[in-house]
């Protein structure tokens, strides 16, 4: 009996061992895009940023599970030129790729160049000067061999595939067709692959949306042709099993070998909340993968992915905190603005920041005074403080939950011609505009805070230490995707327009 009882033992500690829980996503809130490569036995991941400045966090791990931002790698506007992009233009989906000491980014600057790469021998950077690119569609990829780099991309729907230089970026061969995929629209997000023999190209069909998909294609030889899986898609919750789970849109990924030989995907998809809408954005996902040799990829055991699955073991486990920041500190990477910022308009000082006022709004796709950082959980507080004798008047400053430029809620101070200050909860939805106001006695700080919980925000003030008063709710609904569109998700921060400026003196950020 006591050999029964220690083999059994050493049974459920093998299990234990060979298997645990992987809480997605990995990386929360508006991270979209994720491409990922290993060198030795560090990860680094990239994002699409859209028309964020500064473009393409880029995040180190050693576990897979537990991701730190250690910069941006588009962090100068000689990099990134995002005038007149709106939350639908500016950087989509880059691939990063390291080959012989040198790190390779690749990507798309809709609306402002086209396709461009930079590199860096230090993931941290300083990453190069774009290098432009001829072959056009979007969301380029590359892939080393032999002496020779190779780029893809989705010119007119197909995925194309060239050689190019890549010191100067001049292209060596003519764009030739790999595939179109299964039929699904948008045929995008191509990488290269190679194992046993196949080249394997990996692409993402169907729009971002439900029908979003990855699947798989085959060949003997890089320019093909290419065979399609027979079990297309390899990753979907747009069927029977996976249209009930919280997670949907499941698609754009990119293929990891760790150095213990397994294989792993990470992957875009986003969570539901208050019903079938979206407003953290498209977020960064992980699942295993089974590739036997000659065989095709499995991806989590042709299982829908959820957001607690059974998976192989990982070299670490998620690490329970709650996220708090307190000082405004411009060099923290996760600070983010809304295209390039005149650097005049931001004065940084004692943890705190005096923003000048600009003439154009968040409502205005244009560069306004605004710096925020990406809200990554559905419960969260945002609170700040305003000196009132800095807010000048004619200026409106405060803090907003920003989706797009015409779909944000606002919580605002603002001093009228007299000296008066009146306090604003105001909200745009398209040509929606609504706004509650309460005009303040005589006051020398003021906090405003948002607190979302759930599937609502919570718009309140407080003056001079007295308890806050609640002056709205809104439902996060109302700034989803599916309601006012865009590519990104939420992002909160501090703002200040019209005229003159205002002294923020923190920015209190905790979630759980």
């Amino acid at each position: 009996m006591r050999k029964v009882f220690l083999l059994l033992m050493t049974w459920v500690a093998a299990m234990t061992v060979s298997a645990q829980p992987l809480r997605n996503p990995i990386i929360p809130g508006y991270h979209p895009d994720p491409s990922i490569c290993r060198v030795n036995s560090d990860f680094y991941l990239v994002n699409s940023s859209f028309q964020y400045f500064p473009g393409v966090p880029i995040f180190h791990s050693t576990d897979l599970v537990n991701w730190k931002q250690i910069g941006n790698v588009l962090d100068r506007s000689s990099q990134l030129n995002l005038k007149g992009a709106s939350s639908w233009l500016g950087i989509y989906a880059p691939t990063i790729r390291y080959h012989e000491g040198v790190y390779y980014m690749i990507t798309t600057n809709v609306g402002n160049g086209g396709n461009f790469m930079v590199t860096a021998k230090d993931p941290k950077g300083p990453w190069s000067e774009p290098i432009w690119l001829e072959q056009q569609g979007i969301d380029p990829s590359l892939w080393f061999e032999d002496g020779k780099c190779y780029m893809m991309s989705n010119p007119d729907n197909t995925i194309m595939l060239c050689e190019i230089d890549p010191a100067t970026g001049k292209q060596l061969t003519e764009s030739r067709p790999l595939w179109q995929g299964t039929g699904g629209r948008y045929p995008e997000g191509p990488h290269i692959y190679k194992k046993d023999g196949y080249y394997y190209l990996l692409i993402s069909e169907g729009g971002t949306e439900l029908a979003h998909r990855l699947t798989i294609a085959r060949s003997k030889d890089i320019y093909g042709p290419y065979e399609s899986n027979p079990a297309n898609p390899i990753l979907t919750n747009c069927n029977m099993k996976g249209q009930t789970m919280q997670i949907q849109g499941t698609g754009h990924g990119d293929f990891v070998q760790a150095a213990d030989g397994s294989w792993w995907i990470t992957f875009l998809a986003y969570r539901n909340f208050g019903g079938s809408y979206h407003h953290l954005g498209r977020e960064t996902y992980l699942a295993p993968v089974e590739w036997k040799k000659g065989e095709w990829p499995v991806v989590n055991g042709g299982n829908p992915i959820d957001t607690l699955m059974q998976v192989p073991a990982l070299f670490g486990t998620l690490a329970d905190s709650v996220k708090s920041q307190h000082d405004i500190n411009p060099k923290d990477p996760q600070w983010v603005y809304i295209q390039n910022p005149i650097a005049d308009n931001y004065r940084f000082a004692k943890g705190g920041v005096t923003l000048k006022a600009s003439a154009s709004t968040l409502t205005e796709n244009s560069q306004p005074t605004f710096i925020g950082r990406r809200q990554e959980s559905n419960t969260m507080i945002m609170e700040t403080e305003i000196d009132v004798a800095s807010l000048d008047k004619g200026c409106e400053a405060g803090i907003t939950v920003y989706q797009i430029h015409d779909g944000h809620f606002d919580l605002a101070l603002v001093k009228d011609d007299k000296g008066g200050v009146e306090v604003q909860a105001a909200y745009t939805i398209k040509t929606l505009h609504q706004a509650q106001k309460a005009m303040l006695a005589k006051a020398k700080k003021v906090r405003l805070r948002i607190t979302a919980v759930a599937d609502h925000y919570v718009f309140e003030y407080a003056a001079d230490g007295a308890p806050f008063t609640t002056m709205s709710r809104q439902a996060c609904s109302l700034v989803s995707t599916e309601v006012v569109g865009g590519f990104t998700g939420v992002v909160v921060g501090m703002y200040a327009q019209g005229k003159g400026a205002a002294r923020f003196n923190y920015f209190d950020y905790i979630e759980n």
